[in-house]
């Protein structure tokens, strides 16, 4: 009951979060959520802190499960470029929302070290991710333009989280559309 308990106050924790950022959420939020007290969380969550920290870490593994299926479920370096798009588009709920990665960093001052050092592995590792893609695009030419794919890497996690940004602050997914047609475009 208790893991139940604890992935229960994960999943409504991301969800309000993506939806209102890190800021915006209380364990008040969570406990009225979720239908339990306030001090029922401090049990799972010694800390809000505490709380980040574990978000991050259950999505940084989720997210790299995610490019390991692109991977496994594809060849060109077009079709991992597309789908990768594919999951920003799907988080930004049609503006609704962010990725639970673009939340937390938007809001970095409010978290503590250890979250955002998490946060940090986990944009080297999308990073790196890209960077791969981009190699690949180099040799199997599904990519228009690939001169150096580290700076592409780079270049683009920044371009999808910003246009996630964009779309959320205006409510508007054409936004997001719009933000990334470079990139889109780009693929073969």
């Amino acid at each position: 009951m208790r893991q139940d308990t604890r992935a229960t106050l994960l999943n409504s924790a991301e969800d309000l979060v993506r939806r209102r950022g890190f800021d915006g959420v209380s364990f008040a939020d969570l406990a009225d959520g979720i239908g339990i007290r306030k001090a029922s969380i401090h049990y799972h969550f010694a800390t809000k802190g505490d709380l980040s920290l574990a978000l991050i870490d259950r999505y940084r593994v989720v997210f790299l499960d995610r490019l390991a299926a692109i991977n496994a479920n594809t060849t060109s370096a077009s079709a991992r470029l597309l789908a990768f798009l594919d999951l920003y588009r799907i988080a930004a709920e049609a503006g609704r929302s962010l990725c639970l990665c673009v939340a937390l960093s938007v809001t970095q001052q409010a978290l503590p070290a250890e979250t955002r050092n998490l946060l940090a592995q986990f944009h080297r590792d999308v990073a790196a991710w890209l960077e791969t893609v981009f190699r690949l695009a180099q040799s199997d030419g599904t990519v228009r333009a690939v001169t150096d794919p580290r700076a592409e890497a780079q270049a683009a996690l920044a371009q999808v989280e910003g246009a996630q940004i964009m779309a959320r602050s205006a409510a508007d997914p054409a936004r997001f559309e719009a933000a990334i047609d470079t990139l889109r475009n780009r693929a073969l």
